[in-house]
């Protein structure tokens, strides 16, 4: 007479099981922390070439903050990464120098702002310029245009020669640099005008 017998799963097939269910639950877990910053949040940004020398420079790793233009307005001076309007599946990372509503007037290395609070304008101190420049600009933007520039002028595809960049374009501002080693860096390139 046969013995009814039942297979039970050996314990080494209930191990891989749980496993790969604890590898599937982990990576899920993961998606659901990293999509949201990645998106909204925070994103990762490699510098090239050297439209920004010596501020930074080519292969540079970067974080951006992407969530204080949702709460804030750009502001002068703060390096932006963008959208290149040409082609905007292309990024590029400048420096802001005019603001909505402003007309910026560039002599080579003298830029001069002028806006309702400084009707007969005032110089931009600009200490993270290394190199001299020979450009003649002038430009009134409109009230959602910037005027960006990289801090190596004679090396920077910019708004003196695309127009100025619209704010739909940015993405958000270079919150920390984490290579190379060495640079690491919270809010690299900051600098704030200081208008007498």
């Amino acid at each position: 007479m046969e013995k009814n017998t039942t297979a039970q799963p050996n314990e080494n097939e209930k191990t891989t099981w749980q496993s790969f269910w604890e590898l599937v639950r982990f990576a899920f877990i993961a998606l659901l922390v990293v999509i949201p910053v990645r998106f909204f949040l925070a994103e990762p940004f490699v510098v090239s070439g050297s439209s920004m020398f010596p501020t930074f420079e080519n292969a540079d790793y970067l974080i951006v903050d992407k969530i204080s233009y949702r709460l804030d307005k750009p502001e002068r001076d703060d390096v932006v990464v963008f959208k290149y309007p040409p082609n905007p599946k292309k990024f590029l990372i400048k420096r802001i120098i005019g603001l909505p509503e402003e007309t910026v007037d560039i002599k080579n290395n003298t830029i001069t702002i002028f806006n309702d609070e400084y009707i007969d304008g005032f110089v931009l101190n600009e200490p993270y310029i290394k190199e001299m420049q020979t450009n003649t600009t002038h430009l009134t933007l409109k009230d959602d245009e910037y005027f960006v520039m990289g801090d190596n002028r004679n090396a920077s595809s910019d708004s003196r020669y695309w127009g100025p960049l619209q704010r739909k374009f940015i993405t958000g501002r270079a919150l920390l640099r984490l290579l190379p080693i060495n640079d690491i860096d919270f809010m690299p390139g900051d600098y704030k005008q200081q208008v007498n």
